[in-house]
């Protein structure tokens, strides 16, 4: 009989011509009662702080791309941790283009009991705004408080934003996640259409039929299924996979489309006042070639014009006049790209937006500017094939290079004419993002060590360094700096001479070196000492052991994410006193799909040398991999090397 409900409700969904219309009334498709009786025993659930009862979404959809979106969460509390996400509810919306109706929220029992009919306090506010890098933006947001949660209760709420006027017109995109992360006892998602649409859908590792019915010139689209598993996390998890279960729906757009949009809402944001092209002749003064012009325009409006969004309205998508930002001195990223592409434009340089979302993750098949949240440059240089991009808003990301995030991603070039071009944004070698580590010097025979630490950085793992060197440290700044270097390289050794650069000098090579003074770096034990390597190893048995103490593994594996697509190198150079051996130990090389590893052990003379190479790598392999995964990594450890005797007379 725990069938029942799910039957009403599931055999219920194909008779929709329409979706149903839910209201502060209620949702004439969905008895409530049948929804809390699904609650479950808690005793069964442990370690579960809450379940989902029901997790539904309405969305209906006009052509013109208005329409409205309809959210129910029935959400069963389990444990106290549990009150402290749901007693409290937020929700956003656009007020310039869309309307916010909580239709209700309640806290009953299991058996249908009301514990609280209403939220106890409500308060709408603007979205706050972030002291670095600040957006401001139309955007609002209602809290709700609701009274009387505790372990055992459920929270039942409804919500309906209703879209009065799209971004794009004919626009729409939705997306529903079937998968949540915790056990839905039912899920359902209802789609209703005008007849003569035929959206874009993309269903991701849906294994339940979709049910379709049209009437009365009205298509609605189904998906329902009920006790949805929780799913389990697991490490180095690609996405996409095989796994999660999402349902996307979007119009019936080209890229073509939205890139005509755009060239519309920015055709007239291109205009140079005197004024501007006065301080560009400064800015390009020394320059010898259009080369170095073009440089020292990107530094110019990279560096000297600060972030600060205000997405306002229409002005979240459509970008400023240069004269405004050019007065205001600040700007977010499509202001800045639309000012620096101006500036090229005036060179004689053909420079283009480029739309794309600054963490990644676009859907291609899925055509809409709701996908984007970000705009960067793109130019044709003279005597160079292909696009030159480059992201304004990243201020210490040399000329030509991108930052991590946005490299490999999929990207839309916007012409003049309104023609768009889908790219696919450079990405660097792993090779290429190195850093590099050198401990080099000099050992008394009391044991004291006297040399440097140096410590470079290219491609991605130059950022690290450009932050901390993107303004003059202060005298107190560089003494603990150096202090920290030193102490990190030896314990309790001095530190002296910080050679730094300057990180807003985009040319400059990303480095910091420090003498190490007064050291001890062994430590005596009878005929011998013991040297503490001042370098990582990369010995990992604690992820050996996680790894192997879980189950089959489901996901596919993202082998970037199990190092990193980079390279790190450290490397020790000790000169040892006269007469010294150093006990060597076996060198590790060890290479599989997901990276390689070597080591070295080697006494020239009186030269003791230690380098360590660890390579990342970028891949997606089947989830049957891990067991290569293990291997790699318990091999990689056999290297945990932190200590080497040296024997002397």
């Amino acid at each position: 009989m725990r069938r029942l409900p799910f039957l009403l409700f599931a055999l219920a969904a194909p008779a929709f011509a329409q979706a149903p219309r839910v209201t502060p009334a209620g949702d004439p498709s969905v008895r409530s009662d049948t929804i809390y009786a699904l609650a479950v025993d808690s005793t069964q659930h442990r370690g579960e702080p809450f379940v989902y009862l029901l997790d539904d979404g309405v969305v209906r959809i006009e052509a013109d791309g208005r329409g409205s979106r309809t959210y129910r969460q029935v959400v069963q509390i389990l444990t106290r941790e549990a009150v402290e996400n749901w007693a409290e509810l937020s929700f956003s919306y656009s007020p310039g283009r869309e309307r916010l109706i909580v239709n209700w929220a309640r806290v009953v029992r299991p058996g249908g009991e009301v514990v609280v009919a209403q939220p106890t306090h409500e308060q709408e506010s603007l979205a706050p705004v972030a002291e670095a890098n600040p957006v401001y933006t139309d955007l609002k947001l209602r809290r709700l408080s609701l009274g009387g949660v505790v372990p055992g209760t459920i929270v039942d709420y409804s919500y309906t934003v209703e879209t009065t006027q799209p971004v794009m017109p004919g626009d729409f995109l939705s997306q529903w996640r079937v998968t949540t992360g915790r056990l839905v006892r039912r899920s359902r998602l209802v789609v209703d259409v005008p007849a003569a649409m035929t959206p874009r859908i993309k269903e991701d590792n849906v294994r339940f039929p979709r049910r379709t019915t049209e009437r009365a010139e009205r298509r609605t689209y189904v998906w329902a299924t009920n006790d949805v598993p929780k799913l389990e996390t697991e490490p180095f998890a690609a996405d996409p996979n095989t796994v999660e279960v999402y349902v996307s729906l979007a119009a019936p757009l080209s890229w073509n489309d939205v890139a005509r949009w755009y060239a519309e809402l920015s055709r007239d944001r291109y205009a140079l006042t005197p004024q501007i092209e006065a301080r560009l002749a400064e800015i390009v003064a020394g320059a010898r070639t259009l080369e170095d012009s073009i440089r020292a325009a990107h530094r110019w409006v990279a560096q000297d014009f600060r972030y600060v969004s205000l997405s306002l309205g229409i002005g979240g998508y459509q970008p400023r006049p240069p004269a405004a930002v050019f007065e205001a001195q600040y700007g977010d990223c499509k202001d800045k790209a639309t000012l620096f592409i101006a500036l090229l434009r005036r060179m004689g340089v053909a420079a283009y937006p480029v739309l794309l979302a600054q963490s990644g993750g676009v859907e291609r098949e899925l055509p809409s500017p709701r996908q984007f949240n970000h705009m960067i440059a793109a130019l044709e240089r003279p005597g160079t094939s292909g696009y030159t991009f480059v992201d304004l808003t990243a201020e210490l990301v040399p000329f030509g290079q991108l930052p991590p995030v946005e490299q490999g991603e999929f990207a839309l070039v916007v012409r003049p004419d309104g023609r768009g071009e889908e790219v696919t944004l450079p990405e660097d070698s792993v090779v290429a993002n190195r850093s590099v580590i050198r401990v080099e010097g000099e050992l008394s025979a009391a044991g004291e060590f006297r040399g440097r630490f140096t410590r470079t950085g290219t491609g991605s793992r130059q950022y690290p360094l450009r932050e901390v060197f993107s303004r003059p440290l202060t005298p107190t700044e560089r003494d603990r700096l150096t202090r920290a270097l030193a102490g990190e390289t030896f314990q309790g050794a001095l530190g002296d001479s910080l050679e730094a650069f300057d990180g807003r000098d985009l040319a400059a090579e990303a480095r910091l070196s420090v003498a190490i003074l007064g050291a001890r770096a062994t430590s005596n034990a009878g005929g011998a000492d013991i040297l503490t390597l001042p370098i990582d190893n990369m010995a990992a048995p604690g992820l050996v052991s996680e790894l192997e103490s879980r189950g089959p593994r489901r996901f596919p594996i993202d082998a970037a994410a199990v190092i990193g697509p980079f390279e790190y190198v450290a490397e020790l150079r000790l000169t040892l006193p006269a007469g010294w051996r150093a006990r060597l130990p076996n060198a590790v090389a060890a290479a599989s799909a997901f990276g390689s590893y070597r080591s070295e052990y080697v006494q020239d003379g009186r030269l003791l040398r230690v380098p360590r190479q660890l390579t990342g790598a970028r891949g997606i392999l089947p989830p049957d991999r891990i067991t290569d995964l293990v291997d790699w990594v318990r091999a990689m450890s056999r290297d945990d090397v932190r200590y080497i005797v040296l024997e002397h007379p």
